[in-house]
């Protein structure tokens, strides 16, 4: 088969390159994947500024959040300051199939959106908790916290969805609605992670810190604001090539990251959309959580400070 061919207007090349070291597919896999799974997956996206992780022959992957100057003119694009680089970056919203597409053409493997809109008044759209299991360890204490996720929820009338990384954890979107403050919706966060803590805290920590984390689960509470995360249906640059999937609770315990790749998710999927049927409906945030959240130190600033005073006690010893 040839190489090169043109889809939605889109013109591809080079699909019969190797994908990645690895990935065990071709571009042409992942470009079939992407048009599979467009819409479903543009709903996730759509709105939202964009950043994507690359992936070129011979090279390392690369995380791109500014457009570059080839870009075509019909892709929707929104100008944002980012205060990590302090300059105005030009994020891709990618709100059809077509520009899907064209990113897969750009060999963009993974799909990173923001939790705001591009309309930053409405706020975050989603309160998000990432969890992580050690290192070495299985998919099956990832599925564990989440548990204890859902429970902490529960307990305050919340409910979320559930979804593989696609690398070793799981990640738990409780829908919101709009207008919620960032710095609330942090908070939120954060006291949810530290309930579901209290729970279980022989399998589960906060601590932020990895040393600290003595072989637990890590309940990541840091995806507030502007934060990242990938999305569902997003492929990953892992062995294998595995896909970001959504489950039903029912399934967490029966599955593994590695049951959902660029070659398999597909025909798992079939029509469905499990992550549009799966997902709540907005929720209120109960004023108990986001004053308990407004307690806890936000994580990274603590490392940074904890950080700092030990490398000045090791200075001292």
């Amino acid at each position: 088969m040839s190489g090169e061919e043109e889809r939605q207007g889109v013109k591809l090349t080079n699909l019969d390159q190797p994908l990645f070291d690895g990935a065990e597919a071709t571009k042409r896999v992942l470009v079939d994947y992407l048009e599979a799974v467009g819409d479903r997956f543009v709903r996730q996206l759509r709105g939202r500024p964009l950043s994507v992780v690359r992936v070129r022959p011979g090279q390392e992957p690369f995380m791109q959040k500014n457009l570059p100057k080839y870009t075509p003119d019909w892709v929707e694009r929104v100008s944002l300051w980012a205060e990590t680089s302090q300059r105005q970056v030009s994020y891709a919203l990618c709100d059809d199939v077509r520009t899907l597409l064209w990113f897969g053409n750009q060999r963009a493997v993974e799909y990173h959106p923001t939790l705001l809109l591009a309309d930053h008044s409405q706020g975050p759209t989603h309160l998000v908790l990432d969890l992580d299991p050690p290192p070495g360890d299985t998919f099956g204490k990832a599925v564990e916290a989440a548990k204890l996720i859902r429970e902490a929820l529960a307990n305050d009338g919340l409910a979320g969805a559930v979804k593989t990384s696609g690398a070793k954890g799981v990640h738990v979107f409780v829908p919101i609605v709009a207008g919620l403050a960032i710095d609330d919706v942090a908070a939120a966060t954060r006291a949810v992670a530290a309930r579901a803590e209290r729970i279980d805290p022989v399998l589960a920590t906060t601590a932020f810190i990895r040393e600290d984390r003595g072989g637990k689960v890590f309940l990541d509470s840091t995806r507030a604001g502007g934060a990242t995360v990938v999305a569902a249906y997003s492929p990953r640059i892992r062995p294998g090539a595995p896909v970001s999937f959504p489950l039903a609770w029912a399934e967490l315990g029966d599955v593994t990251p590695a049951d959902f790749t660029l070659r398999t998710a597909v025909e798992r999927l079939g029509d469905r959309d499990p992550w549009a049927e799966e997902m709540p409906e907005p929720q209120e945030l109960p004023a108990d959580l986001v004053e308990e959240g407004h307690t806890i130190p936000i994580a990274r600033v603590q490392a940074m400070h904890e950080g700092k005073r030990r490398a000045r006690a090791r200075r001292a010893d």
